[in-house]
């Protein structure tokens, strides 16, 4: 069993950048693959960036690569997001979530085990 805990949203201007974490519960964190997946208002949650378990393997929606950063502290069992050049349309709510499947196949909803509560960012124009 794996508690996700997510912090770090806000609200921010158009071009800002912000950090979003998620702390895990349990000695087997480094075992999951973790990823980021997020909600805007009256659409579908969708992929957003994952990591392996090491950290070596990252991977990022089109939407977000070469903006977002994923990366992840084992000793401190926590991943963080850092999101840079922020625009309005990322607004959303942010999850964190756990999956025992490799990075490279985990950029599905379903593939995920455990979920955080969310955590809301919002960037204003």
């Amino acid at each position: 069993q794996v508690q996700l805990v997510e912090s770090g949203g806000g609200l921010v201007q158009a071009g800002a950048s912000l950090s979003v974490s998620c702390a895990a519960s349990g000695r087997t964190f480094s075992s999951y693959t973790m990823g980021w997946f997020r909600q805007a208002p009256g659409k579908e949650r969708e992929f957003v960036a994952a990591i392996s378990g090491n950290g070596g393997i990252t991977y990022y929606a089109d939407s977000v690569k070469g903006r977002f950063t994923i990366s992840r502290d084992n000793a401190k069992n926590t991943v963080y997001l850092q999101m840079s050049s922020l625009k309005p349309e990322d607004t959303a709510v942010y999850y964190c979530a756990a999956t025992s499947f490799p990075a490279v196949l985990a950029q599905a909803q379903r593939q995920y085990s455990y979920w955080g509560q969310g955590t809301q960012v919002t960037v204003s124009s």
